[in-house]
């Protein structure tokens, strides 16, 4: 199977270094620069104190024409407009779109898209992008993936043909799967990106705790949540699995990127706003990081 990833950021370069031992890949860059650094470098993946080079194809997003069995969409939420507006002019329709956004804002974008089979991933492992093709692993865990629209065929043999030290996990449905990822990433990220620390200690210190409860609260009465104290212990659980981990959004704001905050958060609020219940909380964390990006803005 030729799979094509369109995004080399951490979670891209990861998802080619792996792929790469059992497929042939073709990743898509941002700029000309970093395709080249790719060619000649090859992808350097960091576990633990192993390192090994993926040797990969790299090419800017402009020659992307949509050819591979499958395209592993690994951009943040915020990028997809202009990829979507891309695939939706190629001379061909994809086969198979595979995309890997947190929240659950691009939901909506995938409506109408040109392709005959579109899936939706929600990834559990850490990574770090040391530079523009070395990507540390810190973090190990699985890659759920489940059906959108079409049939589930490629996803399977995916899903059977990755090494085991990277496993895909096949899910029967995209919504419940989406809904446990948001949850973590709504809890998780903002507030470490607020407070400026590390995942572990939203448990480990009492009074971030009591905050961390507090906001899941709203979330629970705002996604109708059955059995909410499972939910809570699948967060304290994330916590201390990835105790030293510095969150995605922690890690954009520290960054001076743009954060995933609507995909996230504002999903939540359009919530809310859809059922008419009020969310202070979540309004207030939500406008807290985009005053961060604003900051940002002017700072650059």
């Amino acid at each position: 199977m030729k799979v094509g990833i369109i995004g080399a950021g951490s979670i891209g370069l990861l998802f080619a270094a792996y792929i790469s031992k059992v497929s042939d890949v073709a990743i898509y860059t941002r700029t000309q620069e970093q395709a080249a650094e790719i060619n000649k470098n090859g992808i350097l993946l960091r576990k633990g104190t192993e390192e090994s080079i993926a040797l990969v194809k790299a090419l800017p997003i402009s020659e992307w024409q949509g050819t591979e069995e499958l395209t592993i969409i690994a951009v943040k939420q915020y990028q997809l407009p202009a990829i979507i507006e891309k695939l939706n002019h190629l001379s061909v329709i994809p086969e198979c779109l595979l995309f890997l956004q947190n929240g659950m804002g691009h939901l909506k974008l995938l409506k109408g898209i040109k392709a005959n089979n579109l899936y939706i991933g929600s990834v559990e492992h850490g990574a770090l992008k040391e530079n523009s093709f070395n990507v540390s692993h810190n973090g190990e865990g699985v890659t759920n993936v489940a059906a959108f629209q079409g049939e589930t065929a490629s996803l399977q043999y995916l899903a059977e043909a990755v090494v085991l030290d990277f496993p895909i996990v096949f899910q029967k449905d995209f919504y419940d799967m989406l809904i446990k990822k948001l949850i973590v990433n709504a809890v998780i990220n903002p507030l470490t990106a607020i407070l400026y620390v590390k995942n572990g200690e939203l448990i480990e210190n009492r009074c971030y705790f009591k905050v961390v409860k507090n906001l899941f609260a709203e979330i629970s009465f705002i996604l109708n949540l059955e059995n909410p104290d499972e939910y809570l212990q699948l967060v304290v659980d994330i916590c201390k699995k990835t105790a030293n981990n510095r969150s995605s959004m922690l890690k954009d704001i520290e960054a001076n990127r743009l954060t995933e905050v609507d995909a996230i958060l504002g999903f939540l609020l359009e919530e809310a706003k859809r059922q008419d219940k009020k969310a202070i909380q979540i309004e207030s964390i939500y406008y807290l990081i985009k005053g961060k990006e604003s900051h940002q803005e002017e700072v650059l």
